[in-house]
């Protein structure tokens, strides 16, 4: 909610398996990801921090933005470090895209999450 309308807010450099896209199956750890961000910032209040580098919307008119809890941690960052998400970069670098690439290597290399061999083993693609 912002100034009373509901926004949409795309997270930069992060995706997460696909849930909602009704020409795609749901991927492997995509509920796990939804579920992990709704308990962080669903009825949350949040900071926004926008990136030089980036538009302030997306083509579906989102917002782009890293998104800060209360307590100062940044949902982009704890998605990717938690192996709830993956690092993207949509066609320009951005402002964290180093440390969250950092990130998804030792995710990666911890298993956490969808790169757990117990999960999808970091391949999205797979079914649950």
């Amino acid at each position: 909610d912002i100034d009373g309308r509901d926004e949409k807010v795309r997270l930069i450099g992060i995706n997460t398996p696909e849930t909602v896209d009704p020409r795609r199956k749901v991927e492997c750890f995509g509920k796990e990801s939804s579920a992990r961000m709704k308990d962080l910032a669903e009825g949350k209040i949040v900071r926004l921090e926008y990136d030089e580098s980036q538009d302030t919307r997306d083509a579906y008119n989102r917002i782009l933005a890293y998104v800060y809890l209360e307590d100062g941690e940044m949902v982009n960052r704890k998605m990717v470090a938690e192996g709830y998400a993956y690092e993207y970069t949509y066609m320009k670098p951005y402002r964290y895209q180093r440390e969250f690439r950092q990130l998804q290597t030792l995710a990666r290399t911890s298993e956490r999450g969808l790169w757990s061999s117990e999960s999808c083993g970091g391949n999205k693609e797979l079914q649950q």
